[in-house]
């Protein structure tokens, strides 16, 4: 198993300067990294950096909390399409979800999937704040709707991702669509444990420190 070609190399700090994107692109490029997620405003200095490169420059539509409309995300994905993100991580309205107004929710995800042109979407559903029953409606959503990927977690809310919600995910998506892992995998035992419970991409901001434990082993 490439452990490189499953991360997703992030930085979405509140206080991450330009410097710091730079480095986290330098590093993706010496590690061959699937991608960087950044937050939209370094996608331009992002797209130049890796320009020559095969690790893609993926960003956050919504971020981190989702409660913006399906329109907002709409131009929000097209724009930071047309300057180069490949991929998009976009968060629900979760809000939404809980009041069942499940018509809000197969719109925001068809109108970023739509807005995406054919690029990678995952759509992020913030386990930590949903049932299991909310967790399996909107992952059929996501599906049916075109996303390529669901996703765990920002990183930014109460709790992470869990092997037990992996595996849901897993379970409800089939084996046709991705699920993303992300929000506290720190470490090399972390990402093994979330690819086991059927995660094929990784999100973490610990993806050097990952690698160099995999190298001391």
């Amino acid at each position: 198993m490439n452990i490189a070609r499953l991360i997703d190399h992030t930085l979405l700090r509140t206080d991450a300067t330009i410097s710091d994107i730079g480095q986290l692109c330098k590093d993706a490029i010496k590690h061959d990294f699937v991608s960087v997620c950044v937050n939209p405003v370094y996608v331009p200095f992002a797209v130049e950096y890796l320009q020559d490169h095969e690790t893609k420059v993926g960003t956050t539509i919504g971020f981190p909390i989702g409660a913006v409309s399906p329109e907002m995300k709409y131009a929000e994905t097209r724009f930071v399409i047309h300057q180069g993100a490949e991929e998009i991580d976009m968060v629900i309205n979760v809000g939404a979800l809980k009041d069942g107004n499940l018509d809000l929710i197969n719109r925001e995800i068809g109108q970023v999937v739509n807005a995406a042109d054919g690029n990678c979407v995952k759509i992020i559903i913030e386990t930590c704040l949903l049932t299991n029953e909310e967790k399996v409606t909107v992952c059929n959503i996501a599906k049916t709707m075109g996303a390529h990927f669901v996703k765990t977690s920002t990183g930014f809310s109460i709790k992470g991702a869990t092997a037990e919600d992996v595996r849901l995910m897993r379970k409800t998506v089939g084996k046709e669509m991705g699920v993303k892992a992300s929000g506290g995998i720190n470490t090399l035992s972390d990402l093994n444990t979330m690819v086991t419970a059927g995660a094929n991409r990784i999100g973490t901001s610990s993806a050097i420190a990952i690698l160099s434990e995999l190298k001391s082993e």
